[in-house]
């Protein structure tokens, strides 16, 4: 999400202990959304692309099912682990690697593409840029995106939030307003926008994919203790038995930003 922090004060996180339900519950980004990168030509067949801050790899795969020639990278082990075991139950040919987004240990000048999907803002983006314009070949791009609810107008996420914040108090990604800027701040003077879109749709949940959904948060089950998890999810399926029917839909904000580098 844009303008939120990338700490929760007083508390730490691990995505590496939320990766079984991450890779299960997260959603992909919706087919609307691939359609408009695809006008950008981005996701093309043998496009060379590197993957940072991959998670369980939703994005890489899709770019390997697109027949890009994909590498995803995380920092976590277990992120990577859970990638891997997800490209390979599908057949997709894709390479993993774990390492920083701000050391990646990949060639330079070498990719088409470096994308980041919900993690831009745990980088240190100073090193981040540096290695991103070293790993991209002439003529490459950066992509950041994005894909958040948006509480202040869909009630079930309004009403999730605030049974998360009485569980986890210091979560500092409740609320968000959902305004994504034209041109993020870190990125004046490094990059030029060569595109940007940014739309609200609304993505299908049933009651339990939900449920793995707030598990797989980074205030919820990257960071709670695993029997204030198990307490939270039960909370948790006891208040959609009350405001939400078996299956349903939670609005989100989707945005992309498709950077060129600077050059000096």
């Amino acid at each position: 999400m844009h303008g939120i922090p990338p700490v929760d004060p007083g508390t730490t996180f691990d995505w590496g202990k939320t990766s079984a339900d991450y890779g299960q519950f997260r959603p992909g980004y919706p087919a609307s959304f691939w359609s408009r990168l695809g006008a950008l030509g981005v996701g093309l067949t043998g496009q060379r692309v590197v993957d940072l801050g991959t998670g369980t790899g939703v994005m890489a795969r899709e770019f390997a099912r697109r027949g890009c020639r994909v590498v995803g990278v995380d920092v976590s082990a277990g992120q990577v682990a859970e990638a891997r075991r997800l490209a390979e139950g599908e057949g997709l040919r894709a390479e993993w690697a774990v390492a920083p987004a701000e050391e990646t240990g990949l060639a330079a000048a070498s990719w088409d593409l470096v994308s980041a999907s919900q993690c831009w803002l745990y980088f240190d983006k100073a090193r981040a840029i540096r290695e991103v314009k070293r790993l991209l070949a002439p003529g490459g791009h950066l992509l950041t995106c994005h894909l958040c609810w948006l509480p202040r107008v869909d009630a079930i996420a309004r009403e999730t939030e605030a049974l998360v914040l009485r569980f986890n108090p210091h979560w500092t990604a409740a609320d968000w307003a959902g305004v994504v800027p034209a041109c993020p701040s870190w990125a004046e003077g490094e990059f030029e926008v060569a595109a940007m879109f940014r739309y609200d749709e609304a993505v299908p949940f049933t009651r339990e994919s939900w449920r793995g959904r707030i598990r797989a948060c980074r205030g919820v089950g990257a960071s709670l203790a695993p029997d204030e998890v198990t307490r939270l999810d039960a909370e948790l399926a006891a208040l959609l038995e009350r405001i939400a029917p078996l299956a349903f839909e939670v609005l989100h904000r989707i945005d992309a930003h498709f950077f060129a580098p600077r050059t000096a």
